[in-house]
């Protein structure tokens, strides 16, 4: 498989993760398997702010339909950065239940970024 391909399959993946995932978060069709108590804890102080939890979930939504529609991939992998780390993070530490698909989002974060690594190479100029 040449790099082209696995872009495009990496950004096909993390596109429909995001997207199904997001839309999860409105209608519930994925049953959620029962989370660790410290991880209820996070995901229910999320909730009771009464718009954090949905902003996250409309963001991945979007996010995920740009990834799917190769619209704007180098910023929208930006945006989705310190969401990725989030879930990785919460999964390492609160449930590690979900440590597959933290990993999982982890890597094709990391692998995509570096396929898009041009367009965030003047980000990274010492002196601007």
């Amino acid at each position: 498989m040449n790099h082209s391909k696995a872009t495009f399959f990496a950004r096909i993946l993390m596109g429909l993760i995001f997207f199904v995932f997001g839309l999860n978060g409105f209608f519930l069709f994925i049953p959620i398997p029962e989370p660790a108590a410290e991880f209820s804890a996070f995901i229910g102080a999320m909730i009771e702010t009464g718009y954090f939890m949905t902003f996250v979930k409309l963001t991945e939504i979007i996010c995920g339909l740009f990834l799917l529609f190769n619209c704007y991939v180098p910023v929208v992998l930006l945006i989705l950065a310190p969401i990725v780390i989030n879930i990785f993070l919460i999964h390492l530490f609160l449930d590690p239940g979900g440590l597959v698909m933290g990993i999982l989002l982890l890597a094709l974060l990391v692998f995509l970024a570096r396929s898009y690594w041009r367009y965030y190479q003047p980000l990274f100029t010492m002196k601007a």
